[in-house]
Parts: structure tokens; C-alpha cells; sequence
């Protein structure tokens, strides 16, 4: 998703170059687009249209993200979805409107949004290192992007077609590239000041144009991180102190942001704390059993956890059962991969939701 970056840069180039305005609505470039005369392009760019989130389809996400996908097939995965709400009125995190974006990249530019990144960004600032199509990358510096890599066991994760990430998350680069990408920023010889200030100014929810917006050691710092299968990226920027920090992982784990938040303790003479291993320790079975049950994520998707051998097992919906092992009484992990639940319970004790954080955290109440 560090991709959205330079889609928004893209576009914050094409309005200095009056080719379009944010405020156009979509309709310009979509005759016909559901209530698109609602929707603007500032609302693609800061999450604030509504439209569905395609990567929440979870059946093209099991087996269609993997396939070279037409450009109207994209489309059609959310373009008659009822929106979630008015544009403009509240946030929600859709790549559906950064691949309308890149599609209208193409349509202002008559060419392709890869080679518009190509000759924006990519060949004036020597980015060598950095592309679209991973999938059928010939390097031996490529990397193996895993869902799990742990001692007793190491699954490599399917390499999504670039087609259905497009304007959203193709790209693939390196930190020293994504170095070059920071310092081309800071030049202002990519982008005017103004259009920077677009840039880094937040709307809703602290989102600006491609970029989060936040403080750190009363500094801004504009930041985004990304994730798919098998990896997993950070960047954490403060341009008045022109620092930067790159975090690039091919593996799905949670706490990059954490780690790069660490890191700028360590630059900043703040205080820090280095990562521990966590240690398991032992819970009574009777507390144990009071977990025991069937806990709903998501339409469709529930956690089951189960009791064995005096130890909790969760198994989610489709996959195989998974030990836990308790790090205190209601907050368990799993060695298999980075994930954690913590078992909440209501106003009489009963055990009703537990909180699953794997890359991203949810709530799953218990229905069993």
C-alpha cells in the first residue's frame, strides 16, 4: 500500500499540470458511475468516497488476486456494490478508489499508470530497483514472501498478480530506493510546495492525500504502512528533520510500526524498549474451559477455540487448529504465526468477545 503514495503523487502532478482537478467528480472519467457526481477525486485519494473495499471480497481474495485481471473486471468487483455511506462524510480504507485512480491516470494521460510512475519517478530519480510485476520478477535479489517461517515450519506465500494490486499496491522496491523516493520529496523538484502541502495536510480519520498524518516527539510525521500476502512494509517520514525510516518485511507480522516508532526513539534520544521473545505460561483448566467456544470475525468466518491436553486450540474457519499459549490469564499468542487474542468479558464475567490482532486487529463476539 506504499503504492498510494505514488499514485497520489501522480495525481497531485497532473493538477499542477491543470490536466485535472481533485474536485472532479468521478463521473468525468466514469460516465455512468454509480452516484459518481457525488464522488470526488479527493475523495478516492483520502478514503472518503464510500465505495466498497474490493480486497474485502474474500473469494477473489482467495484465488482471483492471483490471476491477471482485466481492468473491467476490477471495476466490476465494486462498482455497483452500494456505497457505505455519503462521500465525504466518514472514512474507510478502500483500495477500490486508488484503482480508480490509476485508471484515470491512464485516461488523462493516454498512457499506462506503470509507465507514468516510470517516467515521474522511477528513471529521473534512479530507482532502479523498483517495479510493478513481482510475480514474474527474474532477480536472484527477488524475495520469498512467507505466511508463516518459524523453526518447525515455513510457508511461502502466493505471489499476487500485479493487475488486481495495480494503483493500490504493485509496486515493489528496496530501502535504498524508497530512500531516493524520500529524498525526491524533499527536493521539491517532483512536487511544488503546495502540492506537498495537499499532500501532508490530514482530512478524516488523519489521513491525507496517500499519506497518514501524525506526531511523534511533537514532530509531524506522515507515515503509511502495507501489507499482502507474505509481506509486509513501513514508512515513517518527518520532513522538517528531512529523517526517514524504512522498514520492508517479507513476512506477515504485525508491529512495523511499532518497530519504526522505535527506531526514531533511538534518533531522537528518546526512550526505548527492545522487542522480547514472549514466554508461555500456565492457566488453570477451569479458566481455560470458560473460553472454550465458537467466536463470530466476520460473516461467514468464525474462530473456534477449543480445549485439549489442558491447552487452548483456535481454529478459524477453512484452516487448521492452531495451539495458544497463554502469555497471562485472558491474553494468549501463537508460535505458528504473529497473532494474539485477549478474552474480554462483560459486566457479570461472562467471557462474550475476544480481541485477534494479526496484522490488523479485530473483534470477534462469541456465539457459542
Amino acid at each position: 500500500s506504499i503504492t498510494k503514495q505514488f499514485t497520489a503523487a501522480v495525481i497531485l502532478k497532473l493538477q499542477e499540470q491543470k490536466k485535472l482537478s481533485l474536485d472532479d467528480k468521478i463521473t468525468k472519467y466514469f460516465p455512468g458511475y454509480p452516484k459518481g457526481d457525488s464522488i470526488t477525486i479527493r475523495n478516492l485519494l483520502t478514503h472518503s468516497s464510500g465505495i466498497f473495499n474490493y480486497t474485502e471480497n474474500q473469494k477473489f481474495m482467495q484465488s482471483g488476486a492471483f490471476k491477471a485481471t482485466s481492468k473491467d473486471s476490477m471495476l466490476a468487483l465494486f462498482r455497483d456494490v452500494p456505497l457505505n455511506f455519503a462521500p465525504g462524510t466518514k472514512y474507510s480504507y478502500s483500495n477500490s478508489g486508488y484503482v480508480l485512480l490509476g485508471q484515470i491516470i491512464e485516461k488523462v494521460t493516454g498512457k499506462s499508470y506503470e509507465s507514468n510512475i516510470h517516467d515521474l519517478v522511477f528513471r529521473p530519480y534512479k530507482m532502479s530497483n523498483s517495479g510493478f510485476d513481482f510475480k514474474n520478477l527474474a532477480s536472484d535479489d527477488k524475495a520469498t514472501g512467507y505466511n508463516v517461517y518459524r523453526e518447525m515450519i515455513k510457508m511461502p506465500a502466493s505471489v499476487a498478480d500485479s493487475t488486481t494490486t495495480y494503483s493500490a499496491g504493485a509496486i515493489y522496491s528496496t530501502t535504498g530506493d524508497l530512500l531516493k523516493w524520500h529524498n525526491a520529496l524533499q527536493s521539491t523538484t517532483l512536487l511544488s510546495k503546495k502540492s506537498l502541502a495537499l499532500a501532508y495536510t490530514p482530512m478524516l480519520d488523519k489521513y491525507a492525500l496517500g499519506w497518514v498524518v501524525d506526531t511523534v516527539f511533537a514532530k509531524r510525521t506522515v507515515m503509511h504502512g502495507g501489507g499482502i500476502f507474505g509481506f509486509n512494509t513501513n514508512i515513517q517520514r518527518l520532513p522538517e528533520d528531512d529523517v526517514v525510516v524504512v522498514l520492508l518485511c517479507n513476512m506477515n507480522i504485525a508491529g512495523l510500526e511499532q518497530i519504526s516508532r522505535g527506531l526514531l526513539s533511538i534518533v531522537y534520544n528518546q526512550p526505548y524498549e527492545v522487542p522480547k521473545g514472549k514466554v508461555a505460561i500456565k492457566v488453570d483448566e477451569k479458566i481455560l474451559q470458560q473460553y472454550v467456544g465458537e467466536y463470530e470475525l466476520k460473516p461467514g468466518v468464525t474462530m473456534k477455540i477449543m480445549l485439549a491436553n489442558g491447552n487452548l486450540k483456535v481454529q478459524v474457519t477453512g484452516q487448521q487448529a492452531f495451539d495458544m499459549f497463554a502469555e497471562s490469564e485472558d491474553k494468549f499468542f501463537l508460535k505458528i504465526v504473529e497473532a494474539s487474542a485477549v478474552f474480554h468479558r462483560d459486566a457479570e464475567g461472562k467471557v462474550d468477545k475476544l480481541i485477534w490482532t494479526q496484522g490488523i486487529v479485530q473483534e470477534a463476539k462469541k456465539i457459542k
